[in-house]
């Protein structure tokens, strides 16, 4: 993710940094999501009560920058304020404090008179908000109910930090009786406008505010609505609206709204409607998912959370679901970001990572781009639709800068058939297939010398293009920055990787010498890779090879995925889990990205001593996949642990690498995203790693090999597991170290193997 690129030296602010005077854990802040528009919120519902990131936003731009609720022009005071279990809205509970109308206690307002229920969430580019109020006193009330807002329309960068000399124009008119409208002529030739319609009529509406006379009979109710319209317009293309990479939807009211009483516009009924049709589609896209159950209830919170935040995270595109990487700072397509969510997620769900192989197959490069980061064959590393992306300010309208989205496809693609079988979407991709091989080959490799390395082409690129794309992350054992060209560690694991899924893919094309090729090609990038990254001196891999091929002998969680690839010879794999699992790497929470004692560990630092739950979880199911099932369950329990001092049990993008302290949770990362994509998935993964667990279409077969369960799950229950046309239902109980399987249901004819 472009969190930052390079740096002449450590004393200049990297470029796309996130500014952060405030840390995002400190401000408790909510998200929502639907499609191509998120909102960030504060814990009230409002947005922009103090400066902060908070906002609605629509294809990477904030289109409210401001909705503040007051009463009796205080705000009221908040009682609770949850995101819903499967995130389809934000709820709040709110009261009055006590108001003085003036001098007289008569016309005082006692506290806790008033209860104000507030229900926000998105559906097709709106943001829907429902203020309910009701009376608890014993004479009527009437009172001024107050909403200010307004619309900065900031570029996603601009509110990350980044400065602009010159913006486009805005406006503000009241368009109605009931509707404030803001518009936004961009410098790129586009409109941006947000409506805000309420309901009922405000008493009085102004640009920036609206006031409503709220008469409340002794336990009488009454609501107010705002709907918040995201619309963009190509002015070079009069009333076409711009999707960007979402599909095709309206913004009009629901057909025929049913008039509510005291609601003249219908505004009630079309947020009712509006809900209704959110909470279908959200059970719709988990309807034949599979499921977990387990004897552990706060795994099982933690279960429904990451599979709430996945889906919630999801956005349909032309080629099939894509689950955008975070928010609030990475809402949209990353390629690295999709394909490994959707590798942690393949036994859950296939669909995932077959709508992410036919939308980065669909943005795969065909010519040579310097400023873009682009050869043929290449895929996506970022897109984005934001004003500035589009101007080419920031050079991320569809960026191209990472060395391991391309070999992760093909990688992912393997995978994606091995288990599903699903011929016709490979025959769909194989083109896409041979050119990311190819680019492997003819640009990934640089020097020839059989590793892949990565240099930008331009200044506005990331300097460090693999998953740790901090400016400093990659580094000597003196703490000297590394000069590329540079191979990374992972990276070549994920060639090896690439090379033998796609030689199964090319026998299956009926291209048998390509296929024979690919198989000496990882046989020989095996080889080298253990010659000149393996470091016996530090018992692991280097982190990555220099422009002049000298190992940067720095231990890290890269060697982890040379486990998860399998590129590691079966000798080597001890010792990388030693150094792993050392109280160097491992914290009790989580593998350290880099290890104490490092010359640049920095337990506060984004990638040189943090620790991410995704990384965790490819270091197990690298350490399961040699048979180190004891020290995945153990990162297994630490993640799990980390998960219990979290709000929700979400595991968020990142948190800090300071030692497991007693009777303490993890220390959080001031500005990581909540939720994330790849960590949501993880908790998948673990289990996953820990149960050995292998779906074969070929062999018809669901195998646990070697399982075993973490010592906080006794029982997991595997609900609609499916194999071809098989759904099985799956009990797994821990008897000391062994694990049992029993098959509850079965329909269709699949095997289930357990093996030791």
């Amino acid at each position: 993710m472009p969190m930052v690129a390079t740096a002449p030296d450590d004393e200049t602010l990297p470029q796309y940094h996130i500014e952060a005077q405030t840390s995002l854990v400190e401000r408790q802040l909510r998200s929502l999501k639907h499609g191509d528009a998120f909102a960030v919120l504060d814990s009230y519902g409002d947005i922009g009560v103090f400066p902060g990131p908070e906002g609605l936003y629509f294809q990477d731009t904030r289109f409210l920058s401001r909705l503040e609720l007051t009463v009796e022009g205080q705000r009221p005071m908040l009682l609770g304020s949850v995101v819903q279990d499967d995130n389809g809205a934000l709820s709040v509970d709110l009261t009055t404090p006590d108001i003085r109308l003036d001098a007289n206690d008569e016309t005082s307002i006692p506290r806790e008179i008033i209860a104000l229920e507030r229900t926000k969430f998105l559906f097709r580019g709106t943001c829907y908000d429902r203020i309910g109020l009701r009376n608890y006193d014993t004479k009527p009330r009437h009172l001024r109910v107050s909403l200010s807002f307004d619309a900065d329309f900031r570029d996603l960068f601009e509110v990350r930090g980044s400065d602009r000399a010159h913006r486009g124009k805005r406006s503000v008119e009241v368009t109605a009786a009931d509707e404030v409208t803001f518009t936004y002529d961009g410098l790129d030739a586009r409109r941006r406008t947000t409506r805000l319609r309420f309901g009922p009529k405000p008493a009085r509406l102004e640009a920036n505010k609206a006031e409503f006379e709220v008469k409340l009979a002794p336990g009488g109710r009454a609501s107010i609505f705002v709907r918040a319209i995201c619309d963009t317009v190509d002015l070079g293309r009069e009333g076409e609206a711009v999707i960007g990479s979402a599909l095709p939807f309206t913004h009009a009211a629901y057909p025929n709204p049913r008039r509510e009483e005291g609601h003249p516009k219908g505004e009630g009924m079309t947020f009712a409607l509006a809900y209704r049709d959110a909470r279908r589609d959200l059970r719709k896209a988990t309807a034949n998912i599979t499921t977990i159950e387990s004897s552990n209830d706060q795994f099982n919170e933690a279960a429904c959370r990451a599979t709430a935040d996945l889906y919630m995270l999801l956005s349909r595109t032309p080629n099939g679901i894509y689950p955008y990487a975070g928010i609030p700072w990475y809402s949209t397509v990353f390629g690295r970001d999709g394909i490994i969510t959707a590798m942690m997620t393949l036994w859950i769900d296939p669909e995932i990572a077959k709508g992410v192989l036919r939308h980065l197959a669909a943005t795969q490069a065909t010519t040579v781009d310097p400023a873009a980061d682009a050869q043929p064959g290449k895929v996506l590393h970022e897109t984005r639709n934001g004003e500035m992306a589009i101007l080419g300010e920031v050079p991320f309208k569809l960026y191209y800068g990472t060395i391991d989205a391309t070999p992760l496809f093909v990688m992912l693609a393997g995978q994606y058939y091995e288990q599903t079988g699903d011929q016709a979407t490979v025959e769909k991709i194989w083109p896409n297939i041979l050119a990311a091989l190819n680019w492997i080959d003819e640009y990934g490799d640089r020097d020839k010398d059989g590793f892949v390395e990565y240099a930008r082409e331009t200044e506005k690129g990331l300097a460090n293009q693999g998953w740790k794309d901090s400016h400093d992350s990659i580094f000597h054992a003196d703490g000297r920055m590394a000069q590329g060209p540079i191979a990374l560690c992972e990276v070549q694991g994920y060639v090896y990787a690439a090379k033998k899924g796609a030689a199964k893919l090319a026998a299956l094309m009926g291209d048998q010498a390509l296929s024979e090729r690919l198989k000496g090609e990882a046989e020989r990038l095996r080889k080298a890779f253990d010659e000149k990254f393996w470091l016996p001196e530090i018992g692991t891999y280097a982190i990555a090879l220099d422009g002049e091929k000298r190992p940067c002998a720095v231990r890290s969680s890269n060697a982890g995925h040379a486990l998860f690839t399998g590129i590691a010879y079966p000798e080597r794999a001890e010792s990388v889990a030693a150094v792993l699992m050392s109280k160097d790497g491992f914290n009790g929470w989580g593998v350290r990205t880099i290890a104490v004692g490092e010359a640049r560990y920095n337990p506060m630092s984004y990638h040189n001593g943090s620790i991410w739950p995704h990384d965790n979880a490819l270091v197990a199911l690298g350490l399961a996949r040699y048979g180190l099932k004891a020290e995945a369950a153990r990162v297994f329990e630490g993640q799990h642990g980390a998960s219990l001092y979290q709000e929700g049990r979400r595991l968020p993008e990142l948190f800090c690498g300071f030692i497991q302290r007693k009777q303490r949770g993890p220390t959080n990362y001031p500005v990581a995203c909540s939720p994330q994509a790849w960590a949501a998935a993880a908790p998948f993964a673990f289990l996953a790693a820990c149960l050995g667990l292998e779906l074969r279409h070929d062999r018809n077969r669901i195998r646990f090999r070697d399982p075993i369960l973490p010592s906080f799950l006794d029982d997991v229950l595997i609900r609609n597991l499916k194999l071809g046309d098989s759904h099985v239902d799956l009990l797994l109980h821990r008897h000391g170290q062994d694990v049992t399987v029993n098959v509850v249901r079965r329909t269709g004819d699949a095997q289930v193997v357990l093996l030791k």
